[in-house]
């Protein structure tokens, strides 16, 4: 394995000789990585974004330097550096925390979130997983699916990623076996099938020598699907639908009105002054949907109708938006609007809720029971609430619910919430944002647990 500093600068053309074009260079690819401990998964990362030149000469260089100090051979190279950023993961061999990586082929432009694979850090992989359109779960050729690859990928089931690839790593040492592989591919299938899965995509790999990872391998004549690279860079990614489909949503974090004084300038011109005295906007990030100038719209919680008569964007006046896009939307009325409140496309005003089904992902090392006090966020309203149900633990190696009467750490539990005002939660099988909330800590602002709201 010989490591060439100059193949390694990155490029924003495409590694096969293409260049990029504004298509590829705008479509947005959000994906993230899973494992068990020792399974190759920092080793793959850096592999990929090693083989895709994505790594700078400098930072290459170092890595280089601290792989021979751990006895490398001259030319070779730990791939697990380039993502293990803490110290304390370079140490101890793990990836403790969340790792975020950015880079570009001649297809597309992805945003990695390097998971970690072991138990306790499974709710870093809960919030690595959240927004992502993809997720590589990979799996030790040599052990096959273990506890933990059924937790994570009960963890995607739950979350509802739109695709899920099985990286059946360290193929290599397997002598490349198909039957080996089929095995492994099996496995992966049927734990698929029993937690409803259906976009499934299983890959023989080999991390360290780059088998199957940018490149299709010779050594696996009998896999005939493409490399990782190339089917990251093929599968719609969700904002792409979500655009499409999903009605507007676009919770307020801010209502701007005028402060201070008025500019020499302004003052000067009584046009702009009556302009900038009424002037009133709410301001938010758009987490679905399309919004326009002349769009009628709701608000949550007052239900309100109104037109948009303005939009803004990075300070600069837009006559559309599109979900993840930050922006301050005018309207035609002058509404009673605060920070909580919720803007949606006319017709589409969700129901409020003030109890709830939920899945909860454990996150905090308290125990959860049932009538505790808590608060929940959605969005950008938080409201007070209490856990008046407890009805089930996920049992991972049944893929089972069984009755639980406390949720502890990285537990996965069914539970009946109820609470103090109502929340626009939507059903999160029919939109990952609106079903989507968080349970904190009412005395110490700590999150307890993710959740998503049930049919």
């Amino acid at each position: 394995m010989t490591l060439d500093l100059d193949s390694a600068l990155p490029s924003p053309a495409s590694r096969r000789g293409g260049t990029t074009d504004a298509v590829g260079s705008g479509t947005l690819f959000r994906f993230a990585t899973a494992g068990s401990v020792d399974d190759g998964k920092s080793t793959l990362v850096g592999r990929l974004l090693h083989d895709s030149k994505a790594i700078l000469a400098d930072q290459l260089e170092q890595v280089a330097r601290t792989s021979a100090d751990r006895g490398f051979a001259h030319g070779e190279f730990d791939f697990a550096l380039l993502t293990d950023g803490l110290r304390a993961e370079r140490e101890q061999g793990i990836t403790i925390d969340v790792a975020y990586r950015y880079f570009t082929t001649g297809a597309r432009s992805f945003i990695l979130a390097d998971c970690p694979g072991h138990v306790q850090y499974t709710r870093n992989m809960v919030t690595g997983a959240t927004t992502a359109d993809a997720v590589v779960v990979l799996v030790d050729g040599r052990k096959g699916v273990l506890e933990q690859t059924k937790r994570h990928l009960a963890v995607v089931a739950l979350l509802r990623v739109p695709h899920v690839i099985v990286a059946v790593n360290k193929i290599d040492l397997i002598g490349f076996s198909q039957d080996a592989f089929a095995d492994v591919s099996a496995q992966a299938e049927a734990v698929a099938a029993e937690l409803g899965i259906e976009d499934l995509h299983v890959i023989p790999v080999s991390a360290l020598e780059g088998d199957n990872i940018v490149e299709r391998s010779p050594r696996t004549p009998w896999y005939e699907g493409p490399a990782l690279l190339e089917l990251l860079e093929t599968l719609p990614g969700a904002d792409q639908i979500e655009q499409e489909l999903e009605p507007l949503r676009l919770p307020v974090q801010l209502v701007l009105r005028p402060q201070g004084g008025l500019a020499p300038d302004l003052a000067a011109d009584p046009e702009a002054t009556e302009r900038l005295r009424d002037y009133r906007a709410v301001a938010g990030r758009i987490s679905s949907g399309v919004v326009r100038v002349g769009d009628p719209v709701e608000i949550f919680p007052s239900g309100i109708a109104t037109t948009v008569t303005g939009i803004r964007s990075a300070g600069v006046e837009v006559d559309s938006a599109i979900a993840p896009q930050s922006v301050s939307l005018e309207f035609a009325h002058d509404l009673d609007t605060a920070r909580g409140a919720l803007v949606v496309s006319a017709g589409s005003l969700p129901t409020g809720r003030r109890e709830f089904d939920a899945e909860l992902f454990q996150l905090d090392a308290r125990a959860l029971t049932p009538g505790i006090r808590v608060l929940v966020k959605h969005g950008t309203a938080t409201v007070q609430a209490i856990v008046a149900q407890i009805e089930s633990r996920y049992d991972l190696d049944t893929l089972t619910h069984e009755p639980a009467q406390t949720l502890e750490t990285n537990d996965i539990g069914r539970v009946r919430v109820r609470l103090a005002a109502d929340l626009p939660l939507e059903p999160y099988r029919s939109s990952r944002h609106g079903g989507s909330f968080l349970v904190i800590h009412p005395s110490d602002g700590a999150t307890l647990a993710a959740g998503i709201a049930r049919d």
